[in-house]
């Protein structure tokens, strides 16, 4: 299911400093990060949605660079959205 408005406002909120930042890139991270989440729960019951998987893996692959560009530009900042998001880092 698809994130409502209300759900991403609340995300860009927390992690982006306001609603209207979506381009931040912690806020995009989390943004990602919520709907890999959603994606990971639909495949546990449809193993076989080969276009799922597809986009789930571009996600995390998006997620990855963009968790490499705040690394390399800030550490803390990195370190504080590991920790916020509970990724395995």
């Amino acid at each position: 299911m698809a994130l409502t408005s209300e759900r991403k406002k609340e995300i860009f909120t927390e992690f982006g400093g306001s609603e209207k930042n979506t381009g931040s890139a912690e806020g995009q991270v989390a943004m990602l990060t919520e709907r890999i989440s959603e994606l990971t729960g639909h495949l546990k019951k449809a193993k076989k949605d080969k276009n799922t998987t597809l986009s789930l893996l571009k996600m995390v692959g998006r997620r990855k660079r963009l968790l490499r560009y705040i690394m390399t530009n800030d550490i803390q900042k990195y370190r504080d959205l590991i920790k916020k998001l509970n990724l395995r880092k």
